[in-house]
């Protein structure tokens, strides 16, 4: 049985962390919850950073807390050809007119329950619990005890009316928004220009957004307003496919939202668990969200096969020019001269490496001197990682968030792309977990020596469960409502979490398949499986922006055929590290590195020649880099072979091996 699995917690193999730069969990989490690993790249991460009083998307509203309140938006969005945005405007502030100073640190929240769909946050000074739930058209909070309610609002109050049991309340703004509040019990409200005050009350109150005048969906709303979630959990219980169910309160049917992907993949179920309510609709950066009535959603994606190797295989005709490829670029190794101590540099030179031992077995050339020399080279870099031997740097422990750093990373922000900050983890851990699996399947014996410290490295951005492994957070990495990674780790962003590269996410669950595969850990290449297809369906939806796509802005998507960085509240044009303009280098690195998942991928044949056509037309710019343009080529060969080799032979460099590149080519002939 693997250690993912494990019963039995083993002290962590890698030694103990003394961080400098690591924020302390506690200022926010609540004591009971600090005894587990935490979340280290959540939905409402900025909740636990700094002053906590960044905004964070819970579909369909930003959510931001300070002092002592609850600021709810419905947020408008912000486009030109380069950037969507998605505005934070307090349309609510929720709060009471009478704080008790004697809970709580300066009226600051308190997370005291999290899950994978929902977060609740506690605010003590004012006797409130906000049940923040993913995918709910409704803001559900909890008065604990007889407290006056305040709900503020920077516009102004036209029109305010109540049922007959004064427990629905109607309210309209200026800026033509409708709100509904619902109170578990009758309630008291009187209201001034801006603001609605209540006598003490104790007891439910639910508020949502009215997404039009149309009455039904206002019958809607009322119909479904008894029955509230308070958390919910996304099993992974088989293969290629992920099942929500929520803990709800009340009575009555439950009302959540859905974003494109979801109602995808809930198609192919036939809605057999659900009513999907076409009609009612909320706008949303990631696409319209859709109501759904029901108690659990399955979704299931289609199937992909993880293989070591290509679909179709390389032509023989090809062999020859990729062995004389692959003996330079193996020739090459040399572990000795490699100076960077930086582990994500590093973990790219391992992948390279270990690309040339599988290109070697698909081409049939098994001959004793690259493959040694690749295993060796292998050995010699990874060992010193798995044994803490590695000089300048090193893999360690961290207690306080529950997840590996690295020496580099203790006492500097930005070594090693924010690795020590749990940046990146995914990307980086996943070049180690691929290098790793292909060590394993050449040599099953030092497989067996490094089992442990191997499982220690996947299990950072693969753990399942921290009841089942206390050392690690779960899924560190990826979200499960969005159904994609994000990468920003413990830092603080405006705009929230973030991804640049997509490809490199979808590397990471697939070498983790591919590990499962080399140690016949069915349950490790049932999840990586099941990750990996899921991040592909979320690139094809987010990333890819096709000509005729309509989930985004005409003039974004006018401009661009894929995205740089991907935020919760915002679409970008540019990369960290490079201008949009750069269409070539945005391409590259929603690619690399190239391995047999690009395939799938990139399987839209259609929407390849798009991207490939777009990024093209950005190589007549003076200053292009050589390293980048082999990945347009790469693609351009899915749709046409004969140019992109014309285009490959004319390269001076490339970011990736020669091999590798030639590898990818000849597998499309």
């Amino acid at each position: 049985m693997s250690t993912c699995n494990s019963k039995n917690n083993k002290p962590f193999l890698f030694p103990h962390a003394n961080s400098t730069i690591l924020p302390d969990p506690s200022k926010f989490f609540s004591p009971d919850l600090l005894s587990t690993p935490l979340p280290t790249n959540s939905f409402f991460q900025n909740f636990s950073l700094n002053n906590g009083d960044q905004p964070e998307y819970i579909h369909p509203y930003l959510i931001k807390s300070s002092n002592s309140s609850i600021s709810v938006s419905y947020p408008n969005h912000s486009s030109n050809s380069k950037v969507i945005s998605q505005i934070f405007k307090p349309d609510l502030t929720i709060t009471s007119s009478k704080k008790d100073n004697q809970k709580g640190s300066k009226g600051k929240h308190v997370i005291s329950s999290y899950s994978d769909l929902s977060v609740t946050l506690d605010i003590p000074c004012i006797n409130m619990s906000f049940f923040l739930v993913r995918g709910s058209p409704y803001v559900t909070l909890s008065l604990t005890k007889p407290t006056p309610l305040s709900i503020s609002t920077i516009h102004d109050i036209i029109y305010f009316s109540s049922n007959d049991s004064s427990t629905k309340f109607t309210i309209r703004f200026n800026n033509n928004q409708a709100w509904i509040l619902y109170a578990s019990i009758k309630i008291k409200l009187t209201h001034s220009r801006s603001e609605i005050t209540s006598e003490a009350f104790s007891g439910n109150i639910r508020i949502a957004l009215l997404p039009d005048s149309d009455s039904k969906h206002e019958a809607v709303l009322d119909s479904c307003s008894f029955c509230y979630p308070v958390s919910g959990d996304a099993i992974l219980r088989e293969p290629f496919s992920v099942e929500y169910k929520w803990e709800k309160k009340g009575w009555g049917d439950l009302l959540m939202l859905a974003h494109p992907l979801h109602l995808q993949l809930l198609s192919e179920n036939d809605y057999n668990n659900v009513t999907v309510l076409n009609d009612f609709k909320y706008k949303s950066i990631d696409g319209e969200l859709v109501g759904i009535v029901g108690d659990s959603w399955i979704l299931k994606t289609e199937h992909i096969s993880i293989t070591w190797y290509s679909t179709n295989g390389v032509k023989e005709k090809h062999h020859e020019e990729i062995v004389s490829s692959l003996f330079k670029d193996v020739e090459g190794l040399n572990s000795s001269s490699i100076k960077t101590t930086n582990c994500h540099v590093l973990g790219k030179l391992i992948v390279r490496a270990a690309r040339l031992a599988l290109i070697a077995e698909e081409v049939f050339f098994y001959d004793v001197i690259p493959k040694v020399k690749v295993k060796k080279f292998l050995k010699e870099t990874i060992e010193p990682w798995l044994e803490g031997t590695f000089k300048g740097n090193g893999f360690l422990h961290d207690a306080k968030w529950g997840g590996i750093v690295t020496k580099q990373g203790c006492n500097d922000f930005n070594a090693e792309y924010g690795f020590g900050i749990y940046n990146n983890h995914h990307y980086t851990l996943g070049f180690f977990v691929y290098a790793i699996a292909v060590l394993v399947k050449i040599d099953p014996a030092w497989g067996r020596k490094y089992k442990a410290q191997a499982y220690a490295v996947l299990e950072d951005y693969m753990n399942l469960s921290t009841s089942l492994n206390s050392n690690y957070s779960r899924l560190r990495c990826f979200d499960l409502y969005n159904l994609h990674s994000w990468a920003g780790g413990l830092s603080e962003f405006a705009d929230g979490r973030n991804q640049m590269g997509s490809s490199e996410a979808v590397f990471a669950y697939y070498a983790a398949a591919l590990f499962g595969m080399a140690y016949g850990d069915a349950q490790v290449v049932s999840i990586g499986s099941t990750l990996a297809a899921l991040e592909i369906c979320a690139a094809k939806m987010w990333w890819h922006v096709k000509k005729d796509g309509n989930i985004y802005e005409k003039g974004f998507t006018e401009e661009n055929r894929i995205i740089g960085v991907l935020w919760s509240n915002k679409r970008d044009s540019a990369l960290w590290f490079a201008p949009a303009e750069w269409r070539e280098t945005r391409l590259g690195i929603q690619v690399l590195p190239l391995c047999p998942i690009t395939e799938v991928l990139f399987s839209d044949v259609k929407y390849v020649k798009e991207l490939v056509e777009w990024a093209l037309a950005a190589l007549k710019r003076e200053g292009v880099d050589e390293g980048w343009k082999g990945y347009a080529f790469a693609l351009q060969g899915i749709f046409n072979y004969e140019a992109a080799l014309k285009n490959i032979k004319s390269l001076k460099g490339f970011e990736d091996s020669v091999t590798n590149l030639l590898w990818w080519l000849h597998s499309r002939d």
